[in-house]
């Protein structure tokens, strides 16, 4: 495992559509996957089923040989037994051994995306998640994705309004492009009911 080339999980982590209900229940707190992963972040966004679905906070990581995996890793993973777990990694990765170096990521909801609410301005989103999801889902102007792109890099509304147009007064702009773009990956079925 000393000698495995990192790779690095960003904002987004991808599972199969088939996952999301186990995921949304709470019977699936984890993710198993092959090679040596590292969460650039404590708080992601899990896509499924060609939608974003939760928040989720990455709660730990481990790295590990497959072999080494016990049977609540397997279980938190959504599988019966390793065996099953196997099969479903050789679908996702092609050939595995039990000497592969493997990641287990556990993670917990805070909050679904199939449940917003629609009382609050955002959604119950802050307007980064709102921003993010929009990057990537929307097709968006030039002065749109670089409004949304700096409210992510500095993850303030007052720091964006500051960097973008000189005065923090100019909030509101950033708020007209956070709700139009709510209102879109609503509309779209991205985010909200299923």
């Amino acid at each position: 495992m000393g000698g495995e080339r990192k790779k690095f999980l960003g904002r987004h982590l991808m599972v199969k559509g088939k996952y999301v209900d186990l995921i949304l229940s709470g019977k699936k707190t984890a993710t198993i996957r092959k090679g040596y992963w590292v969460p650039k972040y404590k708080e992601i966004i899990l896509h499924g089923g060609g939608r974003p679905f939760a928040v989720a906070e990455i709660t730990e990581v481990k790295h590990k040989k497959l072999k080494e995996l016990t049977p609540n890793e397997v279980r938190a993973d959504g599988f019966e037994s390793l065996a099953e777990l196997k099969e479903a990694l050789r679908g996702a990765y092609g050939d595995i051994s039990d000497e592969d170096t493997i990641t287990v990521i556990s993670f917990k909801i805070k909050k679904k995306l199939t449940e917003l609410d629609v009382k609050d301005p955002y959604m119950g989103l802050k307007p980064t998640e709102v921003a993010r999801l929009a990057l990537r889902y929307l097709d968006l102007s030039e002065e749109e994705r670089k409004i949304l792109k700096t409210l992510v890099d500095t993850g303030s509304l007052r720091e964006a309004a500051i960097r973008l147009f000189g005065d923090i007064g100019a909030r509101w702009r950033i708020r007209k492009v956070l709700k139009r773009s709510l209102a879109e990956l609503v509309k779209r079925g991205y985010i909200g009911p299923r």
